[in-house]
């Protein structure tokens, strides 16, 4: 498909300046987010959470809502993947830090599973 024709729309950051976030944006934003905490340090500080779930096809179904999530917002994770668990890693890496695109990718990550 060509961009033309598709309806998935990809966010465009070209007119967003993003920024590292402090550490008590950072702080205030984790305690909205259920299961998600702080790892790392210098330009690899992100933020991770966990997912568990019951088998290997669960798993990779949420592997593809959250690429598909990344794909849109044009944001993508690291992920670890295992049998029944996925590690999502979120970090802006052109700012060296988190930023507000990472908690936006988690909560609706987050939405996905509701």
């Amino acid at each position: 498909m060509t961009p033309e024709t598709t309806m998935i729309q990809k966010k465009n950051w070209a007119n967003t300046t993003r920024r590292a976030m402090t550490a008590t944006e950072i702080v205030t934003q984790l305690a909205r987010l259920e299961g998600w905490t702080l790892r790392g340090e210098g330009t690899e500080l992100a933020i991770e959470k966990t997912y568990q779930f019951s088998n290997y096809y669960q798993t990779i179904a949420f592997v593809n809502a959250v690429a598909f999530i990344a794909h849109v917002l044009d944001h993508h994770p690291d992920l670890s993947v295992g049998f029944n668990r996925c590690v999502v890693r979120f970090n802006t890496h052109d700012v060296g830090s988190v930023s507000s695109t990472d908690f936006e990718c988690a909560a609706r990550i987050d939405a996905a599973l509701q």
